[in-house]
This record gives structure tokens, C-alpha cells and sequence, in this order.
């Protein structure tokens, strides 16, 4: 199963660049830092924002004062040259400079596919940066306007080159200050799109589209009315995936999705969607409503990309402190679907640069949460295999901590792996009846993979009752069950 591994790359550099006293790009990083990155059970990297940043935005970005409050917040001895400007506003896809150009990442890819890792990169359909050549060579692919909307709605709209264009947005927003809309419905943009995809798979294994949905016939329609035209009669993301799988047949399709439209962009053609709901109710909500979410069809699951941080989102070591944080770590790493991580996740990062930035606020590790993850990913890799199935903790007449209790199972033939979660913030007792009838009349040894702690147990209370479990709050197990050997 995809495990994904995200780096902020132009921070990433920076820091690689002073740790060794050189300037380093994509093709000079060290091999011991490629080790590094290759921890148990990660099978992907993700290098977000290697593309070619847009000149025009970083002005409008160095104009915005609510921007630079944030850069000021989160860096407090930011620097112009620190502001580099955004990822997602995009004026070429092609590898920028600043990180080696396209060669360095050929180098980088090579040297993640010695170690058996696929690369995946941004792809950003919605918008473009406001000196992206597509405005003068491509005018049919964008959104455009009149110089009465411009006067009317100068937030909304932006000149360039004679002609006026809208600025991107989604529907319940305002408009981006720094980019420029796609057109959705354009024949000549769909085209545009495979041609680039077909590109970017040329040099990744993978594509990460950023806010997949906004693509959508009905999403576009909804956001942008008779300015798009007619609807056409086929979507946007069933006509451009087929057509680049026709020259990348493996190429990994990941979506950013929000709306609970995880769903349709799956029958669309994507491989994973970001289950944004499951990290609001681990965030946000109790135990029973993440049973719920998990009773979702396990061929839907599959295709959902787990998570507690991203570089959307607050860091989980701010927002899901201490052993929170771990519970709810423990549960997406060992649940189907794919599993992203988010580089500093693992040393408690507490900060969260904003993707304009070139540069972070130096933090201690921690070297607690370290060992955690350590431990944590090479459990779930050796989980994470076979058949998985959820489990439903049972309690007593006056005791009712079970229900906060999540639990599932993963059956690999001999291979038994038990999964067990206090998503609460007090102690919590149940009895877990395990699926396996032919545990009957032997005896068993659990051996947790995160402690090492072991215990022996007789196959009969293991299906009837049930194991027993304590965990005091946010505590869980990860555990292996095999047959006790007896001399």
C-alpha cells in the first residue's frame, strides 16, 4: 500500500545547503540523506513545489500585507529573500533552477528508485501564475472577462497583455490574488492538460493534483456559470487521465479533495483522495464517529490517502499534542488506503511555514516522537498486509469505555495482526472477539510492535469473549499473534 512521504523542497534544499556548507540542489544530495529519507515502509516521495515559480506572483505576494503578517508569524526573522513566492502559482512546469532544473531532479529520481521509492509531483489544474505563456499563446484555456467586469470587480479580474482574464478561486471563497483561471470546459485546455501530465510523467512516477475537485462539471459550472460556456458532455478528469495512462500506464493519480467528492473522483479515474474527513473527526470528534467513517466500502477506503498533517494543514505535533497525537498517528498508519507523512512530522515540528517560504524557524527535535514514528512505521509495514477488517470493542452493563475503543484486523495466512486505539482522554476497558475461529483449543502469543511487551493468551477467550484490553487515555497496541511454541 502507497506510503507517502512529503518534502517541502526548496526549504529542504536550504537547510541541506547549510547543514553541509555548499549550495545543494536535487542532484548533489548527499546519499546518506537519500537513507534518511528511506525510512521502513515509505514507498513514495513527495518533492512539493519543484516547478517554476511566477516572478508576478512573488510581487503581488510582496504587496500583501496579510501575506507578510503570516511569513512575519511564522518566521520571525523573515527576510525578503526568504519570500520566494508560491508553489501552486505556477509560470512553467519545468524543474526551477533554484533546485537543479531538470536534470537534478533526473538525479534525485534515480537516486530514489535505487532505493525502491517512487517520486510523485504537483500538478495545479485550476489556476496559472499571471506570466504563464498560456495567457498570450493559449487565451482559449482561461477564464476571461470584459473591462466593465474589471472595473467592477478589480479583485476579481486581472489585465494582461490587452486582454482581461478572472483571477482563480473555488466557489466558497474569494478570488487568488496572484493567479489566473483555467477554463475547465475548454477543448484546448483538456488537450493542454494531457500534454503537460504526459510531461510531468516523463520525469515522476506520479502526480499529485492540487484541489482535483475544482475540475469537476459540476463544481466548474457552479463556480463559474455561462463565463465557462457549455458543460461538455464527458468530465474533465475522465477525459485527461485515460489519455495520459495511454503513455504512463502506471503513473500514480493522488487528489487533493474536499467536499466528500472522494467518492466520484475515484470513479473519475484517481488512484488515492485525500480523506479529509477522517482527519476532521480524528481531530475534532469521538471515537463513534470514526467507527462510522471506517464502515465505509473497504474498496473505497483503498482509495482514500490517510493523514494527520500536510502542508495544508496545522502541524499535528501544535494540534494533536503528546499522546494524542501518537493515537491518532497509530490509526492512519494502519489503515487501508495510502498514508501520508509530512517531512518535520516525525521531530515534532510545531510550525508550519507557509509554502511561500524558502526557510523555517530552527525547532528542537523531539527525540521522543522520533523513536515513536521509528517504531510506528516499521509496525505498520509489517501490518498493513492481507485482509483488513474492523472490529467492534464490546463492554459491560456499567461499563461503557468500549466505545471508545477503535480496533481492526489484518490476515495475511499465518500472519495476524491486531490494531487497537483509545481515541479518548480517559481510561477505557473492552473485550475484542477476534475474527479467526481456528484460534480455538491452542494457546497465543501477542507480542506488541511498538513496545516489544508480550502476552500469552488461550485461543478460546481470544474468540469468546474476546481479548480483554485496558488502555489508560489515548493509549493503543499494535499486535502481532501467532501460535505459543511450547518446548
Amino acid at each position: 500500500m502507497t506510503v507517502v512521504y512529503e518534502v517541502n523542497t526548496l526549504v529542504w534544499m536550504g537547510e541541506l545547503s547549510r547543514r553541509y556548507g555548499r549550495t545543494i540542489g536535487l542532484g548533489d544530495v548527499p546519499g546518506e540523506v537519500w537513507d534518511e529519507v528511506a525510512r521502513p515502509g515509505i514507498d513514495t516521495v513527495w518533492l512539493m513545489g519543484v516547478w517554476e515559480r511566477s516572478p508576478a506572483g512573488l510581487r503581488i505576494a510582496l504587496r500583501d500585507e496579510q501575506l507578510l503578517a503570516s511569513f512575519r508569524a511564522a518566521l520571525p526573522d523573515l527576510t525578503e529573500a526568504d519570500i520566494t513566492g508560491s508553489p501552486y502559482c505556477v509560470q512553467n512546469y519545468v524543474v526551477d533552477a533554484l533546485l537543479g532544473g531538470p536534470e537534478g531532479l533526473a538525479a534525485a529520481r534515480a537516486q530514489l528508485a535505487a532505493r525502491g521509492l517512487r517520486l510523485i509531483l504537483d500538478y495545479v489544474p485550476n489556476h496559472v501564475s499571471p506570466d504563464h505563456p498560456w495567457l498570450t499563446e493559449r487565451p482559449d484555456c482561461l477564464i476571461q472577462g470584459t473591462t466593465e467586469d474589471l472595473g467592477r470587480a478589480p479583485d476579481a479580474f486581472v489585465e494582461t497583455g490587452g486582454r482581461v482574464y478572472a483571477r482563480g478561486r473555488d466557489p466558497y471563497f474569494p478570488p487568488w490574488p496572484d493567479v489566473v483561471q483555467l477554463n475547465a470546459f475548454s477543448d484546448g485546455l483538456r488537450a493542454a492538460t494531457v500534454d503537460t501530465l504526459v510531461s510531468i510523467g516523463d520525469q515522476a512516477d506520479g502526480v499529485r493534483c492540487d484541489m482535483a475537485m475544482l475540475m469537476m462539471n459540476d463544481v466548474f459550472a457552479k463556480t463559474w456559470g455561462d463565463r465557462a460556456g457549455p458543460a461538455p458532455a464527458e468530465d474533465f478528469w475522465p477525459y485527461v487521465i485515460p489519455r495520459v495512462r495511454a503513455r504512463h500506464p502506471d503513473l500514480l493519480f493522488v487528489a487533493e479533495a474536499y467536499w466528500d467528492l472522494e467518492s466520484a473522483l475515484q470513479q473519475q479515474g484517481f488512484d488515492h483522495c485525500y480523506d479529509k474527513r477522517l482527519y476532521d473527526r480524528l481531530c475534532h470528534e469521538n471515537a463513534g464517529s470514526v467507527r462510522a467513517h471506517l464502515g465505509a466500502e473497504l474498496a473505497h477506503q483503498r482509495g482514500l490517502v490517510r493523514f494527520i498533517e500536510n502542508h495544508d494543514e496545522p502541524r499535528a505535533a501544535a494540534t494533536l499534542p503528546g499522546d494524542r497525537g501518537r493515537a491518532a498517528a497509530m490509526a492512519v498508519a494502519t489503515l487501508p488506503g495510502a498514508t501520508l507523512w509530512h517531512e518535520g512530522q516525525f521531530e515534532g515540528r510545531r510550525v508550519r511555514p507557509p509554502v511561500f517560504l524558502s526557510r523555517r524557524p530552527q525547532e528542537p527535535a523531539d527525540e521522543r516522537l522520533r523513536d515513536f514514528y521509528g517504531r510506528l512505521l516499521r509496525a505498520a509495514s509489517a501490518v498493513r498486509r492481507g485482509e483488513w477488517r474492523p472490529l467492534t470493542p464490546t463492554g459491560w452493563p456499567d461499563n461503557d469505555t468500549h466505545r471508545t475503543l477503535l480496533s481492526w484486523t489484518w490476515t495475511q495466512k499465518e500472519t495476524r495482526h491486531l490494531v487497537v486505539v483509545n481515541h479518548s482522554d480517559r481510561p477505557a476497558q473492552a473485550r475484542l472477539p477476534l475474527p479467526w475461529a481456528d484460534l480455538r483449543g491452542a494457546e497465543y502469543h501477542l507480542t506488541d510492535l511498538l513496545t516489544g511487551q508480550t502476552y500469552d493468551r488461550e485461543g478460546d477467550e481470544l474468540t469468546d469473549p474476546g481479548l480483554f484490553v485496558a488502555l489508560d487515555a489515548w493509549e493503543g497496541h499494535v499486535l502481532t499473534v501467532s501460535a505459543r511454541v511450547t518446548s
